[in-house]
């Protein structure tokens, strides 16, 4: 079961089995914890590198 949870002010996390295609299409299959930006500031995406601590993101 793949389960998904928006964190306040900050990343969504994903967690189960799950696919997600990078930037360059490549598909990553994963099984564990990821963290995607929602802020868009991010220099590590789609995975988040905490800029909504930076930049005052909020809902």
């Amino acid at each position: 079961m793949t389960r998904f949870k928006i964190i306040a002010g900050g990343p969504l996390e994903i967690t189960g089995f799950f696919r997600i295609a990078d930037s360059t299409g490549r598909i990553i299959a994963r099984e564990e914890p990821v963290f995607l930006c929602r802020c868009g500031e991010s220099k590590n995406k789609p995975y988040c590198d905490s800029s909504h601590k930076r930049n005052g993101f909020s809902e």
